[in-house]
């Protein structure tokens, strides 16, 4: 029972990372008709926001060692720590979540200048050729990350409130039973990204006219709206939920300039499986194809099909297309459009 549970766990914090990849990728696809495959690097980019904002509060100062009295010793202290004590240690050891002050700015400036720079000028050319851009584009991006961060990844820690493992066993009476608090935290702030998404959506007059413009773009640009430019916006945001989750995953995986291309094929797969153009959809096979990918990882399971972990999302999407080729959720008309 305890393994079951551990299970359910792993796909859910690994799923949240799919559902908020998968997520901006639906809304750009249903919004601007753009199959984006540099969505995966915008994930990578928030990941290394993060990085950079800890190296610059990181920036230090050669003093004296005072505890070593038998010669002189010098040590490196970050000037945040001398000019502020204690408040300033704290906030190094909060880098993480506090970064997404940065990102959130710098994501937005990138995803803008992503669409009005380039991904504006293939809204009518082949989906082909707008995988074939925008995978180019995330080769360029890595390598712009790769060159200024190296090629090894970099280790990042979660708060130290949040660094050890929370009793899960308390929750369901399993006494011995525990699991990563961070990424428990990281699948409650998939949750909550995934739920303010939908509440802007569906809740602001600006998230309505984006899903009218979504179902039938001309009739709204008819009514006098310049449906293009809240498009525009809309491709901002889905970079800063992508940049947002690749984040809060730094203390779980430590980035490195491959980090966006490794999840931004299974999330395509998540894409595909909910349904091309279905926000609900992607969320849905996000978590799903992440709990499915945490079971097929035990080794009971890998004993009968070793690698199986490896290809699980691969055949489910090959079922899934066989018995419903639009998708779990997807909408006729929306791949043939």
């Amino acid at each position: 029972m305890d393994a079951i549970i551990l299970q359910i766990l792993n796909g859910l914090d690994k799923g949240g990372a799919y559902a908020l990849i998968a997520l901006g990728l639906t809304l750009i696809f249903g919004t601007l008709g753009v199959v984006n495959f540099a969505h995966g690097a915008l994930f990578m980019l928030g990941a290394f926001c993060a990085v950079a904002f800890s190296m610059v509060l990181s920036i230090s100062e050669r003093v004296r060692d005072e505890s070593v009295t038998f010669f002189e010793a010098y040590k490196e202290v970050p000037y945040l720590e001398i000019w502020f004590g204690e408040t300033g240690r704290t906030i190094l050891d909060w880098s993480v979540p506090l970064s997404m002050l940065l990102a959130i700015p710098f994501m937005l400036l990138v995803g803008l200048a992503m669409e009005r720079g380039l991904i504006r000028y293939f809204y009518k050319r082949s989906h082909a050729e707008q995988i074939l851009v925008t995978f180019g584009l995330a080769i360029v991006l890595q390598e712009i990350v790769k060159h200024y961060f190296g090629a090894n990844p970099i280790p990042m820690t979660a708060p130290p409130a949040f660094a050890g493992s929370a009793d899960v066993g308390q929750w369901f009476g399993i006494p011995g039973l525990s699991y990563p608090m961070w990424r428990i935290i990281y699948f409650l702030f998939s949750l909550a990204v995934i739920g303010a998404v939908f509440a802007f959506l569906q809740l602001t007059t600006f998230g309505m006219v984006v899903r009218a413009g979504m179902a039938d773009r001309e009739t709204v640009g008819l009514l006098g709206i310049n449906i293009g430019r809240k498009f525009s916006i809309v491709f901002g945001l889905a970079a800063v939920v992508a940049g947002l989750a690749g984040v809060m995953y730094t203390p779980i995986l430590s980035p490195n300039y491959h980090l966006g291309m490794d999840f931004l094929v299974l999330s395509f797969v998540v894409v595909v499986v909910g349904g091309m153009g279905s926000l609900g959809g992607a969320v849905v096979a996000g978590f799903l194809l992440g709990i499915l990918q945490s079971f097929s990882s035990m080794t009971e399971i890998k004993d009968i099909v070793p690698g199986i972990d490896q290809i699980i999302i691969y055949l489910v999407a090959v079922v899934v297309l066989l018995v419903r080729p639009r998708g779990l959720m997807g909408r006729k008309g929306v791949m043939e459009a």
